[in-house]
């Protein structure tokens, strides 16, 4: 049986808010059923930015789970079709009708805490409109990095010396856009990915997204 999280919180507010407000580069809270977890979103992406603050400043996320989750690898969530979600369904197909141009920046990558936008297979890496997903990452041996960097992806000495001590994952890099990072609650990320799950990698216990807001707005 699925237990919900949910269930045991009190039903917070819609998440509402002016994007206009907040400048180049807002934290933001992702208050979920699980622990909350504090984000910057990042001014070299600013279509990515941008987006995810319109959907959360409107209550997109608010109530959708997070749908895919790998241990030692990431946390995935941000469909929509997720809300009230039906025990052992699969999620991770849904969204707005339209996706974001794809802005892989240089010095943008997948340490451990990266906020990404999920994307299909499209040739041009155009991001989903709403799913998105944080690294938890794991600490990468120097020869993995090697290995990655004789099938073309480059490193700096900045980056190897974050992926060989605090982990992530470097095989995504240059492949999605990296918009934000986590700068609170990774505790609740790791929860979160150490979960257990059914074949599609859902947690047997769902966890919400409750509501979305500026670091600067009050909780009440």
């Amino acid at each position: 049986m699925t237990a919900i999280f949910m269930a045991c919180h009190a039903q917070p507010p819609k998440s509402s808010f002016d994007p206009n407000t907040l400048g180049e580069t807002p934290e933001l809270v992702i208050e979920t059923s699980a622990g909350d977890i504090t984000v910057k979103l990042y001014q070299e992406t600013p279509l990515h930015r941008n987006n995810f603050l319109k959907l959360a400043s409107t209550g997109y996320f608010d109530g959708v789970i997070f749908h895919r989750v790998i241990e030692n690898f990431m946390i995935q969530t941000g469909d929509p079709d997720s809300k009230n979600p039906e025990a052992g369904k699969m999620y991770g197909m849904g969204g707005p009708d339209y996706t974001v141009p794809a802005e892989i920046a240089p010095g943008l990558y997948h340490k451990r805490g990266a906020l990404a936008a999920a994307r299909n297979d499209n040739p041009d890496k155009a991001s989903s409109g709403s799913q998105f997903y944080i690294v938890q990452g794991d600490v990468c041996p120097p020869e993995l990095l090697e290995q990655l960097a004789e099938q073309g992806i480059s490193f700096t000495p900045e980056q190897k010396e974050t992926y060989t001590q605090t982990g992530g994952a470097p095989w995504l890099d240059g492949g999605y856009t990296v918009f934000g990072e986590a700068t609170q609650g990774m505790e609740v990320v790791d929860k979160i990915a150490a979960l257990q799950k059914d074949r599609h990698d859902r947690p047997l216990q769902d966890v919400f997204i409750l509501r979305i807001y500026p670091v600067l707005s009050s909780r009440q």
